[in-house]
């Protein structure tokens, strides 16, 4: 049965954006709820999150394919002492390979424990979030999810992976997506044409609803992010967001250059940088009179 389509409203708010990266690891391991309340409160406008499915198909917040070998870490290279019957227990195994249950008595450090999508979606009801299908069997089982939540408008869904994101746009059609690699590298093909008109073209080509590019400032030494791609792709209708940035002076350089959302560790420096930039359009250009 097809569900109703999705109206949207994860772009609705104007930006620029600051997404947390994993929500805010400030003396607490990333992926948790207490990292991405600290995240909300640190100013964050969506939260930024990575999904792998466990062995009995529930989808579950966590980036890494296997769980960490010995302590973890809050983020910032400080080490948090996790349980030592679970870190023997489930050290190093593969996400996929545990059932929900087993999850649940894995201690990331300091108490803190993974959490299910829908966990994070109920515990945050108000959150606008960047869901990353890390592998295929996260697909099925985090569309599921963010139907029965009621979330399917506040959510955005990336992958890597094409076939991923298409799977979910035929799930949970008008969802918000973000271009996957394939799209990504097609669309700033287009884009370096300067014609918003042909990535307008493309972007209709892809299935279901690109509302953004995601993307590193560099690839390598090549820049990706330039003032006339910008101006390509917005006047496409595409936002731009960038991944990951965490320096002050790298923040407020390229959201002075035009990019629409940050991606970060750091929410609090993020939030503060857009909020002196704010004061400074509302104080408008320099009065040059005599």
């Amino acid at each position: 049965m097809q569900r109703p389509r999705v109206v949207s409203r994860y772009l609705d708010a104007a930006g620029p954006r600051v997404f947390a990266h994993r929500g805010f690891a400030d003396g607490v391991p990333g992926n948790t709820l207490a990292a991405f309340r600290a995240a909300l409160d640190a100013g964050a406008t969506h939260l930024e999150s990575d999904v792998r499915a466990t062995r009995d198909g529930i989808p579950v917040l966590f980036h890494d394919e296997c769980l960490p070998v010995g302590d973890a870490s809050d983020g910032a290279g400080r080490s948090i002492p996790a349980m030592p019957e679970t870190g023997a227990l489930f050290s190093g195994r593969a996400i996929r390979s545990l059932t929900l249950a087993e999850v649940r008595r894995v201690d990331l450090g300091g108490g803190h424990r993974i959490p299910t999508v829908a966990e994070a979606l109920d515990a945050f009801p108000d959150a606008l979030w960047n869901l990353d299908l890390k592998a295929p069997d996260a697909v099925v089982a985090t569309a599921k999810q963010v139907w029965r939540a009621g979330a399917a408008d506040r959510v955005l869904l990336t992958s890597f992976s094409e076939a991923s994101r298409v799977r979910a746009v035929r799930l949970l059609p008008g969802i918000a997506t973000s271009a996957s690699s394939i799209g990504t590298a097609v669309l700033l093909l287009a884009a370096s044409t300067g014609r918003p008109a042909l990535v307008r073209a493309v972007t209709r080509l892809l299935p279901g609803t690109v509302l953004a590019l995601q993307i590193p400032e560099r690839a390598g030494p090549l820049p990706l992010v330039t003032s006339p791609l910008l101006t390509t792709l917005h006047g496409a209708g595409l936002e731009v967001h960038v991944w990951t940035v965490n320096e002050r002076a790298d923040i407020r350089r390229l959201l002075t250059l035009g990019v629409d959302g940050i991606v970060t560790d750091r929410p609090d420096v993020a939030r503060a940088v857009v909020d002196v930039l704010d004061v400074f359009e509302a104080l408008g250009p320099p009065h040059t009179g005599s």
